[in-house]
């Protein structure tokens, strides 16, 4: 059989290139690895062509044209839809992470807002050594009694001061190591 080119089939049909090309991405007309199409192939779609002698019918043309820009504008509809779609469940999941993080920022300010105990400050200015702390204890001391008949034989009790070592300061697991006495 013959084969014809793109162009040769849109004279011979009256048809554009464009509404050939579209059938073929169609899948209804299909071309050869050459990339001819077999004349069976084209009469098998577009039927018997016209008669040379009569006029190629110009809205006959014109509907394919219109049929292959419906098509086009079709698909172009469904990918800005497809497009949409996605971006409208895009914004409305940066929405969302937006509201979740806007509520993680507002627990953390009434974290940071909320009162803190009092702590009374000392009226003299600390020095840098610690102030050893002296706790009173009572202890009891013994004294033997004397017999001058003066004294009563009653154990007596009488304060003893004790001295107190301040705590170390706390050190961090490092500096245990690399500051060992300082």
């Amino acid at each position: 059989m013959k084969k014809l080119s793109v162009s040769e089939l849109a004279k011979l049909y009256g048809y554009s290139r464009q509404a050939i090309y579209a059938h073929i991405n169609k899948g209804n007309l299909s071309k050869g690895s050459d990339g001819l199409i077999d004349f069976a192939e084209a009469l098998r779609v577009f039927g018997e062509p016209q008669k040379k002698d009569i006029p190629v019918n110009d809205s006959q043309s014109i509907n394919s044209q219109n049929l292959t820009e419906i098509d086009m504008l079709k698909r172009q509809v469904d990918m800005l839809e497809r497009q949409l779609n996605q971006s409208i469940l895009r914004e409305t999941q940066s929405l969302e992470r937006e509201v979740f993080y806007q509520e993680q920022i507002e627990a953390m300010q009434r974290l940071l807002e909320a009162p803190k105990p009092k702590i009374q400050e000392p009226s003299e200015p600390e020095t840098s050594q610690p102030v050893p702390i002296v706790e009173m204890k009572e202890e009891v001391i013994v004294v033997p009694p004397k017999d001058d008949g003066l004294t009563t034989s009653e154990n007596k009790r009488i304060p003893v001061p004790e001295h107190v070592e301040p705590e170390p300061k706390k050190r961090g697991f490092l500096s245990r190591f690399f500051l060992p006495y300082g």
